[in-house]
């Protein structure tokens, strides 16, 4: 995860935003507003890269502030997420399914809101790193930035047409993406679904990556989705984890 992402949280209970602080302060650079209008102040002097927004808020509540939002060029793209109960965001936020980012419904557990907000700053944090780049060159990192499932979910939540290559000691493994579906892995002498399964073994602190937005291919490799690919390669880890640790029981 890039590690200078900021994010706004706006709530006027105390205890949900010091939960929330704590939940997402090893994800981003967290600021917190105690209302709506605290939070355009803040807005205008340091756009954030998300804003986590109660719904039900006295004064201007978390849809007022989207609109405000929406309304400037300067803040119009940032986007935000709206914490609500389950009958307001299936009967009164309905029509703002395709203004924000996402909905949290509440009451939520913190791991839970931590989970959904994290996908959603992996995400950002690609198209941020996308957007300092020049066009017509690659760009890269640190494996300790955005690990290989980070890369592989950002890069389909963003529907993505590229190649990526990651590198870790002297193995490389090559994918080719189409909006955002894995459909050509290559990793030595394996191919397809189960090169990408040796390439999520890798450990998350070590190795680089390189995404090059021009790269293609033509070939099919692949039998299951990109979420396939991460849920089946997990399911392996861990049936190869209990196995280890079976022998070293015995």
């Amino acid at each position: 995860m890039a590690a200078d992402l900021k994010v706004l949280l706006v709530d006027d209970n105390p205890m949900v935003l010091r939960l929330l602080q704590r939940t997402l302060a090893p994800l981003a650079a967290v600021s917190v507003a105690s209302g709506a209008l605290e939070a355009l102040r803040q807005v205008s002097a340091d756009a954030p890269d998300l804003i986590v927004s109660d719904f039900q808020m006295p004064g201007m509540d978390g849809r007022q502030l989207l609109q405000k939002l929406k309304e400037s060029p300067a803040t119009a793209g940032i986007p935000l997420v709206l914490a609500a109960s389950r009958n307001d965001v299936s009967e009164v936020l309905k029509p703002l399914q395709e203004t924000v980012e996402d909905f949290l419904e509440k009451p939520f557990f913190s791991s839970e809101a931590a989970a959904r907000i994290k996908r959603i700053l992996r995400k950002i944090a690609l198209e941020k790193m996308a957007r300092t780049t020049p066009a017509g060159t690659t760009m890269g990192g640190s494996l300790a930035q955005m690990n290989v499932i980070d890369l592989l979910q950002s890069l389909e939540m963003g529907r993505k047409t590229c190649g990526l290559t990651l590198r870790q000691g002297g193995e490389q493994c090559d994918l080719y993406f189409s909006e955002g579906q894995v459909q050509h892995a290559v990793f030595g002498p394996l191919q397809g679904d189960e090169a990408v399964y040796k390439a999520l073994t890798w450990p998350e602190a070590e190795g680089s990556f390189q995404i090059d937005f021009a790269a293609v291919s033509t070939e099919q490799t692949t039998t299951r989705s990109t979420q396939g690919l991460l849920m089946e390669g997990l399911r392996l880890l861990d049936e190869a984890k209990r196995d280890a640790e079976g022998e070293t029981s015995d």
